[in-house]
């Protein structure tokens, strides 16, 4: 008789401030869409995407979180049980890439080490408005500890579907 593994179960958490495209990467994620209306997240939002990885079965729990100052009381309790946390910026808003170093240390506060961490630069598409460049982010992440990547939730740049 074959044996039935259990599926795999991966909590993703994406931080970072408010329009950064947070919601923007996991819609193009999960849909292949890209949504040029803006609506801001309300306290959380969880999608979930099975996924065949060569021989493996995955499930990715994917949490979205709102940037807006006035929930960032909820994010510990969304971090505390998390493998892997996305942090996202604008690489066309210097401030939201400035802010990243506090959500790495909000990871690190609930999780510790025992957390992959993802420096996500997002908009690329926007190349006359960019104020922080690959190298920034890259030495930002480096210096973090962190792994690296550019997208662009609008363009698909490095979202793989």
């Amino acid at each position: 008789m074959a044996v039935v593994s259990p599926l795999a179960k991966y909590k993703l958490v994406f931080l970072g401030d408010q329009s950064v495209g947070k919601t923007s990467i996991i819609t193009r994620f999960m849909y292949d869409k890209f949504d040029t209306t803006y609506q801001a997240t309300i306290g959380i939002d969880f999608l979930s995407k099975t996924m065949y990885l060569e021989d493996t079965t995955v499930r990715l729990q994917l949490w979205d979180t709102a940037g807006q100052e006035r929930f960032r009381s909820l994010i510990p309790s969304y971090i505390r049980d998390s493998s892997v946390a996305v942090i996202v910026y604008d690489v066309a808003n210097r401030q939201s890439f400035l802010n990243t170093a506090k959500w790495v240390e909000e990871v690190r506060t609930e999780r510790g080490t025992d957390v992959i961490i993802v420096l996500v630069g997002n908009k690329t598409d926007l190349v006359d408005k960019r104020q922080v460049s690959i190298e920034e982010g890259d030495a930002k992440a480096r210096e973090f500890g962190v792994m690296f990547i550019e997208t662009s939730a609008k363009a698909g740049f490095n979202i793989k579907v």
